[in-house]
């Protein structure tokens, strides 16, 4: 995107809105802005030490080091791709946001494992993470397309990272909430999910746009190179989904749970979906755990998360009518 015309550099207005999606989001990122500092997991301990077995701990780790992974392609690579095919600067700047918040969900993770874990551990999970051969493929199979994919691509291969490929991971947390475990380290995930609500939407919304430009031939192309990447990270999903929750059983709910959020980003590129799965095949408890609102108060300081976020809430479906 050019700033520069005729020796002089563009101001950013935002007096001046050519498209009225770029504003509300920006607005909708801000007020949901917060930190993991803010949030008390350490009031996990008890029922990390006390309450989850070895395995437990084992998947719970695993998980987490596969969601900084991909956060960190997202914060690194990722948005950096998107900005450079952005059409306007207010959008511009709200890549800038997401990317921001992306690095803030990276190490909102390690604030976890600092938590919970010893160096040790932390150090033996990451090394994990970093040559986990299904973990590995789909981060460079994503990356792949951000480096090399034409910019309706790299939208596809966002909005397919964070609203299908996260949640493999997410799944542990939020069933851990449905139960009333680790309920701190959810809180920080919930808000995570707020975001990705409000990202995956902006950049599928992003995309239909460019989608409705193309020729027919050329939309028909796109689709087809659409879902055979879906099918394929769905594959690769399926094995990573293996490797992780064979040993305590739960393979069949993720997949599930996978399958609903695969028809979730194809609708927010506006597409058909893919599979059969709807909201009811998905386990309640963790269906449950999708709610955005937030609800931990470390009442000692008087500062929680619903209290730093005011009412900012993920977006709906009404906040795109213009």
């Amino acid at each position: 995107m050019q700033h520069v015309n005729q020796g002089s550099y563009t101001a950013v207005n935002w007096n001046n809105i050519e498209d009225a999606l770029d504003k509300a989001t920006w607005e909708k990122l801000t007020q949901q802005f917060w930190l993991d500092t803010r949030v008390p997991i350490s009031n996990d301990l008890r029922v990390w030490r006390g309450e989850l077995d070895d395995t437990e701990r084992r998947v719970y780790n695993l998980v987490f080091a596969g969601l900084t992974t991909l956060d960190t392609l997202q914060s690194q690579d990722g948005m950096a791709s998107l900005r450079a095919d952005a059409v306007n600067q207010k959008e511009e700047a709200v890549l800038n946001n997401i990317q921001f918040m992306e690095s803030v969900h990276a190490k909102s993770y390690s604030s976890i494992f600092e938590t919970l874990n010893n160096k040790s551990e932390i150090d033996e999970t990451f090394e994990w993470a970093d040559h986990d051969e299904f973990l590995q493929y789909k981060a460079n199979r994503i990356n792949d397309i951000y480096q090399n994919g034409t910019p309706l691509q790299k939208k596809v291969a966002s909005v397919f990272l964070e609203t299908f490929l996260f949640y493999s991971g997410f799944y542990t947390p939020l069933y851990y909430l449905g139960h009333n475990k680790m309920v701190n380290a959810a809180e920080i995930i919930k808000l995570i999910l707020r975001d990705e609500s409000v990202h995956g939407t902006y950049i599928g919304y992003k995309f239909q746009i460019g989608f409705k430009k193309l020729p027919e031939e050329e939309q028909e192309e796109l689709k087809s190179w659409m879902y055979d990447l879906l099918f394929d990270l769905y594959s690769n999903e399926e094995q990573f989904t293996h490797e992780i929750y064979d040993q305590i059983g739960w393979t069949d709910d993720v997949l599930s749970f996978l399958r609903y959020n695969a028809n979730k980003a194809l609708m927010n590129l506006g597409q058909e979906p893919m599979f059969p799965d709807s909201a009811d095949d998905v386990n309640p408890v963790v269906m449950n755990g999708i709610s955005t609102s937030t609800s931990n108060h470390d009442f000692f300081s008087a500062v929680g998360n619903g209290y730093l976020l005011g009412e900012a809430e993920s977006m709906e479906d009404s906040d795109y009518d213009f």
